[in-house]
């Protein structure tokens, strides 16, 4: 993807976009709230500050594949208007506002998540101080993970435009993973270059939008289509089919035509632990494998050979190595033993 600064003088960036092929990440500060409604790329937007005081804007962006990942804040009431990228879904929960915001005529809490599509207008008064976290989608892609890992149609079952009151720990896990997302790219954009980490990105963002805003209580045929013990039997089989490659639960959902609840209860009944564990379980032995092997080698690192596996928050892997393996990995790759 190419990538663009602003230029306008009341723009300062503070890093340099990362001359990639496949992402870009920016970071931007204004003090014109037009300029900040520029900053948002491929969006059409309008911004009219309607408090008085100096205006200062950050917007932190990224962009990689069906995704753009996005912090804003604010300290000015301003009227946003505008649509997003024609075929997208953006899915919204503020980090921390000062006063109400208004979506649509609608409140905005800190316990609400707020949802709209393609073609839906933008019609949102922000309160005076604006910390707000947001993820835009390619709405097929989200509607083919959807339909295969959770059996939803998100055209009925996850609403076009809205905004949803929920229980406080909805939108603050929503809210937590979005911002581990954002810091950890912040921290090491390079990890984007590997396919692997793209993908397991992409459906962990799915996953959560519909954890978050999906209809995930509907029953589906999926789920008394087999028995616990034959899921389990094929997903081992299809595991060790594929010892290589970095398997996702989205890939099982579509390889054995079952929803993820289906996973989760045959996994739960079987060896009394979910799907996501078992799978990082197989994905941290081929790790150590990997790291076995080069050991030795001067030009290995344990961060290259962890996102070879799907590994991109570098510290939570390191700590779920250390648990798996009483090690850290780069005893491993040093050749310690003990």
């Amino acid at each position: 993807m190419t990538m663009n600064t602003v230029t306008s003088p009341s723009v300062q960036p503070r890093n340099f976009l990362l001359e990639e092929d496949c992402f870009s990440l920016k970071e931007s500060v204004t003090t014109d709230a037009d300029d900040h409604a520029a900053g948002l790329q491929h969006w059409r937007q309008d911004y009219e500050q309607l408090s008085t005081g100096a205006f200062e804007g950050v917007l932190d962006e990224v962009w990689f594949g069906n995704v753009q990942l996005f912090r804003e804040r604010t300290n000015q009431i301003v009227h946003q208007t505008g649509v997003a990228w024609d075929g997208s879904r953006t899915i919204a929960v503020p980090n921390a506002i000062s006063e109400e915001g208004l979506i649509g005529g609608t409140m905005l809490s800190g316990n609400t998540v707020f949802t709209f599509g393609e073609g839906d207008d933008l019609d949102f008064r922000t309160p005076k101080s604006l910390d707000i976290v947001a993820v835009t989608v390619d709405a097929n892609a989200l509607k083919e993970f959807a339909s295969t890992v959770w059996h939803l149609d998100t055209d009925g079952g996850v609403p076009r435009l809205g905004v949803f009151t929920l229980p406080p720990e909805v939108p603050a896990r929503l809210r937590e993973f979005l911002m581990l997302l954002l810091a950890s790219i912040k921290s090491n954009p390079k990890v984007l270059n590997y396919q692997q980490i793209r993908k397991g990105m992409e459906q962990e963002i799915f996953n959560n939008i519909v954890l978050a805003i999906g209809d995930t209580g509907a029953t589906t045929d999926a789920t008394v289509a087999r028995s616990r013990k034959a899921v389990v039997e094929k997903v081992r089989e299809y595991v060790l089919a594929h010892r290589e490659d970095p398997v996702t639960v989205a890939d099982l959902c579509a390889a054995l035509n079952v929803s993820r609840r289906t996973l989760q209860y045959s996994f739960q009944a079987v060896l009394n632990v979910n799907p996501v564990a078992y799978l990082r379980a197989i994905r941290l032995n081929g790790t150590r494998r990997a790291l076995r092997a080069a050991s030795g080698t001067p030009s290995a690192s344990v961060a290259d050979i962890a996102a070879r596996w799907g590994f991109w928050h570098l510290s939570h892997f390191a700590a779920d190595y250390k648990l798996m393996f009483g090690e850290l990995p780069s005893q491993t790759l040093r050749g310690n033993r003990h």
